[in-house]
């Protein structure tokens, strides 16, 4: 069984503006695969990772983690959870 993989997509797509179907679009799957993987539900595929992050101009690091991520606030402002 393989780990799961801890994204920021939702919050990403919210700070964009753009939603699931423009995103899945983009990136050629389905828009309920988006929310599969914004749930945790389904880990992306290598291809389907690098494709998303390259949507927004991100190194996929900032998207995907095997580690949970620290709250947004924690990494701006320093505050630990």
């Amino acid at each position: 069984m393989s780990e799961q993989v801890h994204n920021r997509l939702s919050a990403v797509r919210a700070e964009r503006k753009v939603s699931r179907q423009a995103l899945a679009e983009a990136v050629g799957v389905h828009y309920q695969t988006i929310g599969y993987i914004e749930r945790g539900q389904y880990n992306p595929s290598l291809d389907l990772a690098l494709k998303v992050a390259a949507y927004f101009e991100l190194p996929v690091e900032a998207l995907f983690s095997l580690e949970p991520f620290q709250p947004l606030s924690a990494e701006v402002y320093g505050r630990k959870q």
